[in-house]
């Protein structure tokens, strides 16, 4: 499953040098696919969707520090453990109990995101 901030945040951006995927942005920031993985230009998502890796995406929140879903990993293939709730100081980054994945999909992103 991947990893959410909540509404708990306090906006302090520990969270956001940790993410080996570059999932995580600060609040009302676009974000890109390509921004800390292989991905460029044109690409098929697992999902199926198709995107311009280079397009800027509209932020998932305006307020607080924010997961992009389809690039959370929860750190598997880097780290034993989500380096975002290792490092929050109100331990708000949890897990999206809406989304729930396996590890081998979550191991498959790792894969597709840094074209291993």
């Amino acid at each position: 499953m991947a990893i959410i901030i909540t509404d708990d945040c306090i906006n302090c951006g520990a969270c956001e040098p940790e993410c080996p995927n570059t999932a995580i942005y600060e609040g009302a920031d676009d974000w890109r696919y390509k921004d800390g993985t292989a991905l460029r230009g044109k690409v098929t998502l697992p999902d199926g969707t198709e995107v311009d890796a280079e397009e800027a995406q509209e932020p998932i929140s305006d307020d607080i520090y924010f997961i992009v879903p389809s690039k959370c990993t929860e750190c598997k293939g880097f780290h034993e453990e989500p380096q975002c709730a290792a490092v929050c100081p109100v331990d708000c980054c949890v897990p999206d109990e809406d989304r729930v994945e396996s590890e081998e999909i979550l191991l498959e992103r790792q894969a597709f995101l840094h074209n291993e």
